[in-house]
């Protein structure tokens, strides 16, 4: 059998996650002849099928996911090796949505600036919902919700508090504390939601009560301009009010909306060589604060 080839492993793990031929090439960046040999080679090399070409959406055999199973964890092994050699003197990359850390994101960036001062940190935002992990964006991330990706691992940190975000001038603007039921009582604005990142959800009503409408935006700054001018309302989790703070946008406390949970997330394999310091520090600044 000849040697399998680290573009062997990359096309075939491609094939996997697209599910066809033209979306995989497409990833990769290659014709989908070229692909398709690549894959026949691999076939030839190994001596036996790993692709089920009976339908229009491929699928790995077992062999095919056997493979996959390992050749991923070696493409994920190289790809670290070569983030460390990349990574001696370039910054730790910290992403984020919609907030890193509330009311501790100065602490945080204080303590590591005193603890590593030869270690720069750079705090990225990214719209997605791994905040850059998935894409090699990102070496470690702040997020609200738990990533699907396998390959991505979270860990609680604390929970927050919700809080209602609507214009300045809605009737519900100078109340100190509000109900869902308030929220979509009387003359009703949409409830503003970004698919990819935001907690919020018509669910979090009783079916009596949820939203009639809902409109989709793509980030927090989208979705703080849209309520500002009126056009929708919110509801965020209480680090995003202590980040975004919005001259068209009053926030107020939400007394029965279930608490939303801060996620400490990194790739299972690091992409840099001070992740295990970072969140390190990350959970001592988490632990001295009273609230958390």
């Amino acid at each position: 059998m000849d040697d399998v080839e680290l573009r062997h492993l990359r096309a075939l793990d491609a094939v996997a996650e697209a599910g066809t031929i033209t979306a995989a090439a497409a990833r990769l960046h290659m014709t989908q002849p070229a692909l398709s040999r690549t894959l026949a080679q691999l076939e030839a090399r190994v001596g036996v099928r790993l692709v089920d070409r009976s339908s229009r959406h491929l699928a790995l055999t077992p062999a095919g996911q056997t493979l996959l199973g390992h050749g991923r964890a070696i493409l994920a092994h190289l790809d670290a090796a070569l983030a460390d050699t990349r990574t001696i003197s370039r910054p730790l990359r910290l992403g984020y949505t919609c907030a890193v850390l509330g009311r501790q994101t100065v602490p945080l960036l204080r303590s590591w600036r005193r603890t590593h001062p030869h270690s720069p940190l750079e705090v990225v935002r990214r719209d997605n919902s791994t905040a850059g992990l998935a894409t090699g964006d990102t070496d470690v991330a702040v997020l609200r919700t738990v990533p699907a990706d396998p390959r991505i691992h979270a860990e609680a940190l604390y929970t927050e508090d919700r809080v209602a975000a609507v214009p300045d001038d809605h009737p519900l603007a100078d109340r100190d504390r509000v109900r869902l039921a308030e929220l979509t009582a009387g003359p009703e604005l949409p409830l503003a939601l970004w698919p990819d990142t935001g907690t919020a959800s018509p669910d979090l009503w009783p079916l009596e009560r949820r939203p009639a409408r809902t409109v989709e935006v793509a980030n927090v700054d989208e979705w703080l301009n849209l309520i500002a001018i009126g056009g929708a309302f919110g509801l965020g989790a209480a680090g995003t009010a202590e980040s975004h703070g919005h001259p068209g946008v009053r926030f107020i406390p939400v007394s029965d909306a279930p608490a939303t949970t801060v996620y400490l997330a990194r790739p299972t394999h690091p992409t840099h060589p001070r992740t295990e310091e970072f969140l390190a520090v990350v959970r001592d600044v988490v632990s001295a604060w009273p609230d958390s």
